[in-house]
């Protein structure tokens, strides 16, 4: 009796729903253990579904992984869309807001998101770079857009470079925020450190 309505209850959740729910599964463990020591029995036992239904959804690890990371790409990329015809100083703050509570809500995809450079398996790493470069070309895009800036990026060489050291810089400051390892930096501190970090290597030399 209790294994139909277990049934029951798997079926109640549609495709959309499904993939959902193990694409937040595998973004919990790959967010606490390496690539290599997560495996596809544990996404089933905990979502409860079968080996050959989580097969179904995603062919293989690999592809697993790689949906885990295209899904937080995307959810990163839709919270820090940049807004038309509005300066960037204006946006940073409202674009570093919404980041940062992307981050704090989503912790487990976001450091799974991270956790795909250090795969091992070399189409993983392609995805996550992909996802990354995604980042720089709106960062750039909202840059060139804007009044202030826009000239830049046509004057200095370094600006691309700059921005992907940025993206670097806010990495490595979110993952340590999320460890709690400095108590003393509040989320507005966060960003304020990130804001000024872009604006002083975007900014026309004084």
């Amino acid at each position: 009796m209790a294994a139909n309505q277990g049934e029951r209850a798997r079926r109640r959740l549609s495709t959309a729903e499904r993939r959902e729910q193990l694409l937040s599964v595998g973004a919990r463990l790959f967010s606490d253990s390496p690539y290599d020591e997560v495996w596809i029995e544990q996404v089933a036992e905990i979502a409860g579904v079968s080996r050959g239904l989580l097969y179904h959804y995603f062919p293989t690890k690999r592809d697993f992984f790689a949906a885990v990371v295209e899904r937080e790409s995307e959810r990163m990329l839709r919270m820090t869309a940049a807004v038309p015809g509005v300066p960037v100083r204006e946006q940073l703050t409202a674009g570093l807001d919404a980041y940062l509570e992307y981050v704090h809500a989503h912790a487990h995809g976001y450091r799974a998101f991270h956790r795909a450079d250090a795969a091992g398996d070399q189409a993983v790493r392609r995805v996550y770079r992909r996802a990354l470069a995604a980042q720089e070309r709106q960062i750039l895009t909202a840059l060139a857009a804007d009044p202030e800036f826009g000239p830049l990026l046509g004057e200095r060489a370094d600006v691309r470079l700059a921005v992907r050291g940025w993206l670097a810089f806010i990495t490595a400051v979110c993952l340590e925020w999320l460890r709690g390892t400095d108590a003393a930096l509040s989320r507005e501190q966060v960003r304020e450190l990130c804001a000024r970090a872009l604006l002083g290597v975007v900014s026309p030399a004084g």
